[in-house]
């Protein structure tokens, strides 16, 4: 571990701890140790400091790679929200480096994973779309940089650049691409027109910290202003464990009906909030399979490509479901990307 990184946050991480105990009322800086605690698909790396009794974690985001502006701008207004976000103890952002509080050592995947009962389930969900919707209400255009399409177009972009050209080694044919066109021309039809907010982009489990009360809230520094239904889709198709469709479906339901009584702009009614959900699905899914295509073919991490058959049933599903998706069920069916 002993890169350049790692000497310059051993080096910043002593002239910051006092701050961070002070805040706390913890006392005297105690000895302790350092070790990793995470990191994601992107360049950034998490570790926790601890002194046996007490602990916090340092984020690592090179700024070559990284820009953590949005990362202090966006918990200013998640906190803001009223959304339990890791307080920031002290920041080198020229450095990029970040102490920040520790939210527990748990995720709600990882909590779904070791298991739980019905009810703690239950109740994690329904704490997490009530943090959705307190995040939602708050929204204000002009904030956040804009969800538009040329964002859409440039995500649904890495499916034929990195899933088809990487992962299936070829590229779409001539009717491929009329498919194509017709299934891009469907989804941002949709997407373009729905209600705009305050959009996480990776409201999911992994992101989610369990508590007694209401989750912690992390990876949310690529957070814009766009489609209502982004976050709550993206809660509900997880891209590391799935709720079976109906499931699903009904978990969409609760949070329109909770997002319509608050005047978020959702619509009058829930079939066609689905139908919302269900487009905006298909266009992350395609998206998160050209992600996890590029991570492996340029940053070496192909462990993500596990994932990508649970994305492709997402898929299949939402054709199951709506006729227009006729395109995209050839494509599917074309490219060999069977459920």
């Amino acid at each position: 571990m002993m890169d350049s990184r790692w000497v310059l946050l051993k080096a910043w991480l002593p002239s910051v701890l006092g701050q961070a105990y002070q805040a706390q009322g913890w006392g005297e800086v105690g000895e302790g140790r350092l070790e990793p605690a995470s990191a994601d698909a992107s360049f950034r790396r998490y570790f926790r400091w601890t002194d046996g009794a007490h602990s916090l974690i340092v984020m690592d985001a090179p700024p070559d790679q990284e820009d953590s502006r949005p990362f202090v701008k966006i918990a200013g207004l998640l906190d803001d929200a009223g959304v339990r976000t890791p307080r920031i103890f002290a920041s080198d952002l020229d450095q990029g480096l970040l102490l920040l509080e520790d939210m527990g050592a748990n995720t709600y995947l990882q909590t779904i994973q070791a298991g739980v009962d019905d009810a703690e389930l239950e109740r994690m969900f329904d704490t997490a779309v009530s943090t959705l919707v307190r995040w939602q209400l708050s929204s204000r255009p002009g904030v956040l940089p804009e969800y538009g399409e040329s964002v859409l177009r440039r995500e649904l972009q890495l499916f034929p650049d990195w899933f088809v050209s990487r992962v299936k080694g070829r590229e779409l044919s001539a009717s491929e691409l009329e498919d194509w066109d017709a299934l891009s021309r469907l989804l941002l039809s949709s997407i373009l027109g729905e209600n705009r907010v305050f959009v996480h982009r990776d409201y999911m489990p992994r992101n989610l910290m369990t508590g007694p009360e209401d989750p912690g809230v992390l990876d949310f520094q690529d957070a814009l202003y766009g489609p209502v239904s982004y976050d709550v889709t993206s809660l509900f198709a997880d891209a590391f464990f799935s709720l079976p469709l109906l499931s699903r479906e009904a978990w969409l339901q609760r949070y329109w009906q909770r997002a319509w009584d608050a005047g978020i702009g959702v619509p009058d009614d829930f079939a066609s909030f689905l139908d919302q959900s269900r487009l905006m699905g298909v266009q992350r899914h395609l998206k998160v399979l050209g992600i996890f295509a590029r991570i492996c073919h340029r940053d070496g991490k192909p462990h993500y490509l596990a994932d990508a058959p649970r994305f492709v049933t997402y898929l299949h599903e939402a054709c199951s479901r709506d006729a227009r998706l006729a395109p995209l069920q050839r494509l599917l069916d074309s490219l060999e990307m069977h459920p």
